[in-house]
């Protein structure tokens, strides 16, 4: 009888799990130019979009930021260009900090400029960008397998290759930093330690946003977009592989619960809401 009431509870939780669903809203037209991330900005009603336009590792100055109205209508394709395969994106204030291949570039979204670039030594791929409440940035480069944290404008060294596989996603959230390595979601705990959140995700896990709680949504590169559940199980909202059509580095609007895909080689941010 134990053993009856343990298995209707796992497919009592199971069904509660499942009922998490993604719901088309719009998609831009195509002008974009390999959209990798967007990000939400609520204080401006603003998707910023980072445009890679070329190599995904091309040092070519033809990248840029682009911005799109949350109705869907593309603002402007290149609002700031001369970029190089720029990917992750994070708001401090009213600066903008982008991962721009080697080094991190700041822009005033006040006046459309860029203000600033910070080398990270030795950087070859960096690819998502987080802040803290502080004002602490965080980048991952992804080929060197590090995690950056820049303060006051210096960068230090969190974590490197002797702990990651292959980072990409960063996110702070409740005073914790999570990452995206090789199919997994973690936590940097004490010591530096990564305590697994989830995994068996596609290798080329790539964006992660938190709904609430231990909950949280993840997007693979491939074209899988992942609800993480508090216990660490997964599943699957969006898969459009056999579409082509890839999800990059999601954005996300927690108040109307909203996510951004940008389909990178499609051109195209398509939004959706989280049922």
């Amino acid at each position: 009888m134990k053993q009856i009431f343990t298995l209707l509870a796992i497919a009592l939780s199971i069904t509660l799990q499942a009922q998490h669903s993604l719901e088309k809203k719009w998609e831009t037209d195509s002008t974009l130019k390999t959209p990798e991330s967007v990000l939400f900005d609520a204080g401006s009603k603003t998707l910023y979009v980072s445009n890679i336009d070329g190599k995904g590792d091309g040092k070519d100055g033809s990248g840029s930021i682009g911005k799109v109205s949350l109705d869907g209508k593309i603002i402007a394709t290149d609002w700031v260009p001369g970029l190089n395969a720029p990917k992750g994106l994070a708001l401090v204030k009213n600066i903008l900090w982008v991962a721009d291949l080697d080094e991190l570039v700041t822009i005033d979204i006040t006046k459309g400029q860029i203000t600033n670039h910070i080398k990270i030594p030795g950087a070859i791929f960096l690819n998502d960008v987080a802040a803290d409440a502080k004002g602490n940035v965080y980048v991952t480069d992804s080929r060197n397998r590090e995690l950056w944290k820049i303060e006051n404008g210096k960068p230090s060294k969190l974590l490197d290759s002797t702990s990651l596989k292959g980072p990409n996603g960063v996110l702070v959230y409740n005073k914790d930093i999570y990452i995206l390595d090789n199919g997994g979601l973690y936590r940097l705990g004490k010591g530096r330690s990564l305590d697994k959140i989830a995994d068996g995700m596609e290798g080329h896990t790539d964006g992660v946003e938190p709904v609430q709680g231990n909950e949280f949504i993840v997007s693979c590169w491939q074209g899988v977009v992942y609800y993480v559940n508090g216990d660490g199980t997964t599943q699957k909202l969006l898969d459009t592989r056999d579409q082509q059509v890839n999800s990059a580095d999601i954005g996300y609007d927690a108040a109307n619960r909203i996510v951004y895909v940008p389909t990178f080689f499609r051109n195209k941010i398509v939004a959706y809401e989280l049922k």
